[in-house]
């Protein structure tokens, strides 16, 4: 039994794995683009974490945990508690690299869907690092979240430019003096009318 991980769950899986191996998946590419109003923010304020979003000439990079079947039940259960915010369940094909000839095994997944009730939405990148830059939530600072993600992605040898543009503007954010955006509400959260 594989999980397929590309975004939290690659820095803190929080269950025992027989292995860890580099993986993609097809048809697939990862954005800023969900809600998470219990982890990092909260549901009057939520954070943004990655998701999957269908894009046929894409390939997402991530990591494959294989799991003991014993245990597999269990697992699946403490991960459907942890993504129960919009997240559900998805079967698909692990690839070792693009360049393969052939997928290695199919792996579970957690995608949240674009009709889930906390799904936010595209932003330009500026916008969405400004937000993750203000939102804080139980499991830690959203931008915590943001550069954690990128530097697993960068330990596993994957670049994906979406990730690596916001930890780079999150980085430069949190330099003293950097200006608030000018796109940002009262709040301090982009403004949704814009």
């Amino acid at each position: 039994m594989w999980i397929f991980a590309y975004g939290s769950l690659i820095f803190r899986p929080s269950f025992d794995y027989l292995e860890q191996r580099r993986a993609f998946v097809a048809g697939w590419t990862r954005r800023f683009w969900q809600g998470s109003p219990d982890h990092r923010g909260t549901p009057e304020t939520p954070g943004r974490v990655v998701t999957l979003v269908a894009d046929e000439h894409a390939w997402c990079g991530g990591a494959a945990f294989r799991i003991d079947p014993a245990q597999g039940e269990a697992v699946l259960a403490m991960l459907d508690a942890r993504e129960q915010a919009g997240f559900e369940r998805h079967r698909l094909p692990l690839w070792d690299s693009p360049d393969s000839p052939a997928p290695f095994a199919d792996g579970l997944t957690y995608v949240a869907s674009t009709d889930n009730p906390h799904f936010l939405g595209p932003l330009d990148e500026p916008s969405i690092a400004d937000w993750i830059a203000r939102s804080h939530g139980p499991s830690g600072p959203n931008s915590d979240y943001a550069r954690n993600l990128h530097d697993a992605l960068h330990a596993l040898g994957i670049d994906d430019p979406h990730v690596r543009t916001i930890a780079q503007l999150l980085g430069r954010l949190a330099a003293p003096g950097f200006p608030t955006s000018p796109h940002s509400g009262p709040s301090g959260l982009p403004d949704p009318a814009r």
